[in-house]
Order: structure tokens, then C-alpha cells, then sequence
């Protein structure tokens, strides 16, 4: 054990707040700007806050106590809300609250679970814990350390997630309340009305769809990306896998398309896809893999296809009677009425929201970059087997 680092039970580290937790029922939430968490996450916004501050908040219950698809211990900063799944603490004076949220992520808590069907971590066995902790001020460097990184993740997220809306506002002022063309006139049709110049068609009239179906196993061991709906659910990054991996046909993903799922069309999920520059792409079939129909049109596919409007009328053309399994056929896609724009809009917006989505997958990139070099050092960092200096 390095110099001056003890083994500690996680309760000794810190201060218990669970009993100020105040679960709300759905159907009693007043909307508002406070953030409202659960066992993973944000799950809604309401109009009051529990608490006030920097605290680390710990799934109580959940499937991912096992699986850890998402990180089990997270910070929550500010004014927010919080349910009775998510055991809330923070540091005690011997202890940073930061360190310890990245000491639980590299702790093995499968044996401090109970409950055979539904994971469950008690507040008494969370407390029991072992934590190996240096003195508090190189815990605090060691925070600063990877910090720095999680920080710079979080702001590349804040920016691409500001990015995206400025182009989404751009769309619908051009696109569905026609305000920069309604000086030139306006027609009636099915539709309501629209600039002169413009007409009414179809999905058809934006893209067409391709269906190159591949089978990574008869390439077995061909890296590809691979681009599906866990991927995109983890923050729309491919999955790096060997075509012995991947047990099912898959899709052949061209430069400049968009991917857009049929399953659950509830859930939006809208890809621009970003190609990887040395394996080739491939797609789950619940993509549909739309290519605009010119190169230049790509941002005003994806604008469409993440329009408010045209989501609404995607989400009513699913089949099956299976909530959680519902789809869109793509003949479906194809045949849905929206509004064509001349090309000159069309031009004319990808001119300027081309730079912002290009910005998007750039802040991507790096944070993919600053993700891996953090995942590098927190094992060495949690072990003193990498010193920073209090």
C-alpha cells in the first residue's frame, strides 16, 4: 500500500443525507428549473430543491448496480431534487466528495449488493465499503487530475448541446414558420401555408433510403464501427468491434448519410454520422439509413429529421402493438408529406449549420480523446501507483 494511504470503510469518509430524500410522484411534479435524480440521473425537472450545493449521489436500486452500463455514483451540484433511489452524501472532513465519487466507480459493490431479482444497495452495506484513501489534500489532487478532464467532457456536452439547438431554431423559423420568405408571398395548401416558390411532397423528395446488408462474421476479424442503438444511447459513439462479435446482419454505412432508428420513434434517435477514417461503418437494421439527395442537403435532412413536427408525425406511423418493441416501415418514411423548400434555402442553410455540426463532431472526437486518457489514469491514480503531488 502506498506511503501514507489507508484502507476505510466508505461510511467513515462521509456524511449520510438519506433522510432528507423526498420521492414526488409523476403525476405531482410541477414542471420548474431544478433537476430532479434518481438511481442514474436526471429523470425530470420540478419547480423545488431538497438541496443545495456539491453532493455525490449513489444508486440505491437498479439493474445497473449490477451492470454499471452507467456510473453508480455521480456528483450533483447546485439547487436539485432527489427520490429515494439514489442514496445522497458528501465528504466528511477527512475525505473530497470528488475522489470518492471516482473511488466507488473503480470499486467492485457486486458483493454489498442484495435482492435476486432487483439489485439492491443498503445504506448499512454502501457504509462497509472498502475505500484505500491517501490524506485529503492528495485526495483533492487526485480529483483536480481527472477533474480537469470530466470537466472539459462536460463542456465539450454543454456546447454541442447548444450547437444543435441553434440549429434546430434555424429550421423551424426557416423551414416551419417561414419567416425570412414570407416577404415574397404565400400560398395555401394541405399543409397550411407555405412561401410561394416552395411546394408539398414527400420524405422521398429529401433522400432515399439504402439497404447494403453485410455480414461481419464472414470478415471475422475486421474492426469495425459500429453504429447502434445502445452506441447511440451511450453518447453517440460507434462500438469498436471485431466482426466475430457481431452475430447478426448489419447495414453498410456510406459517407454523408443520416441514420434514423425505427424502433420506438418516442425516443428520437437522430444520427449524423461522424465516418471513422480507418475501419469501415456499419449500422444496426433498426436504422434506416437515409442520403440526402444532394451531397450539399445533409444539414437540412438532419434538420427535418429532428424537426419537432416531423417527429410527431413519425412517432404515429408505428406498427405492432408492443410498446417497448413499435416500428416504422421505411416505405412509411418515404411516403410522409412535408413541405420542399427551393434549393437556395436548402443551400443556404447547410452554409451556416454546417460549421456548428461540424463543431459538434470535433468536441466528439476530443472528448472520445480525453475519455480514454482519463480511463488510463484513474486505475493508476486510485492505486497510488500514479502520485500527484497535495
Amino acid at each position: 500500500m502506498p506511503s501514507g494511504w489507508r484502507e476505510r470503510h466508505f461510511g467513515e469518509l462521509t456524511e449520510n443525507f438519506d433522510n432528507v430524500r423526498v420521492p414526488v410522484k409523476e403525476a405531482d411534479r410541477r414542471a420548474g428549473p431544478y433537476p430532479y435524480y434518481g438511481a442514474s440521473g436526471v429523470v425530470d425537472s420540478v419547480d423545488g430543491y431538497l438541496f443545495d450545493g456539491e453532493y455525490l449521489l449513489i444508486a440505491e436500486d437498479g439493474e445497473n448496480l449490477r451492470t454499471r452500463t452507467t456510473p453508480v455514483a455521480f456528483l450533483a451540484n447546485g439547487k436539485f431534487w432527489v427520490n429515494n433511489h439514489a442514496h445522497i452524501v458528501r465528504a466528511n472532513g477527512e475525505a473530497d466528495t470528488r475522489f470518492l465519487m471516482y473511488a466507488l466507480g473503480q470499486t467492485d459493490i457486486s458483493g454489498y449488493l442484495t435482492g435476486s431479482t432487483m439489485p439492491k444497495l443498503t445504506q448499512g452495506n454502501m457504509d462497509r465499503i472498502p475505500i484505500l484513501a491517501p490524506p485529503r489534500g492528495e485526495q483533492r489532487a487526485v480529483a483536480r487530475v481527472l477533474g480537469a478532464l470530466d470537466d472539459k467532457i462536460e463542456l465539450n456536452r454543454k456546447m454541442s448541446e447548444t450547437l444543435e439547438q441553434m440549429a434546430r431554431a434555424i429550421f423551424k423559423s426557416w423551414f416551419v414558420d417561414f419567416k425570412p420568405f414570407r416577404s415574397e408571398g404565400m400560398v395555401d395548401t394541405p399543409l397550411g401555408e407555405i412561401p410561394t416558390r416552395w411546394k408539398v411532397g414527400t420524405v422521398a423528395d429529401a433522400c432515399s433510403l439504402v439497404h447494403d446488408a453485410i455480414t461481419p462474421l464472414d470478415t471475422p476479424n475486421e474492426e469495425f464501427a459500429h453504429f447502434s442503438i445502445p452506441a447511440y444511447d451511450a453518447g453517440k459513439e460507434p462500438a469498436s468491434e471485431r466482426g466475430s462479435e457481431i452475430k447478426s446482419n448489419k447495414n453498410l454505412v456510406p459517407a454523408g448519410c443520416v441514420l434514423l432508428s425505427k424502433l420506438n420513434p418516442r425516443f428520437p434517435r437522430v444520427w449524423y454520422v461522424d465516418m471513422p477514417t480507418n475501419k469501415r461503418a456499419i449500422a444496426s437494421t433498426e436504422f434506416l439509413v437515409a442520403i440526402p439527395v444532394a451531397a450539399e442537403n445533409r444539414e437540412y435532412l438532419y434538420g427535418l429529421l429532428t424537426s419537432r413536427s416531423f417527429m410527431t408525425d413519425f412517432e404515429r406511423m408505428v406498427t405492432g402493438t408492443s410498446s417497448s418493441h413499435q416500428r416504422v416501415p421505411a416505405e412509411s418514411l418515404l411516403s410522409l408529406a412535408c413541405v420542399v423548400p427551393d434549393g437556395t434555402a436548402i443551400r443556404a442553410y447547410g452554409r451556416i449549420t454546417r460549421p456548428m455540426l461540424a463543431q459538434v463532431q470535433q468536441n466528439t472526437r476530443q472528448s472520445r480523446t480525453l475519455a480514454a486518457i482519463r480511463d488510463a489514469l484513474l486505475p493508476k491514480l486510485m492505486s497510488g501507483k500514479v502520485r500527484v503531488a497535495a
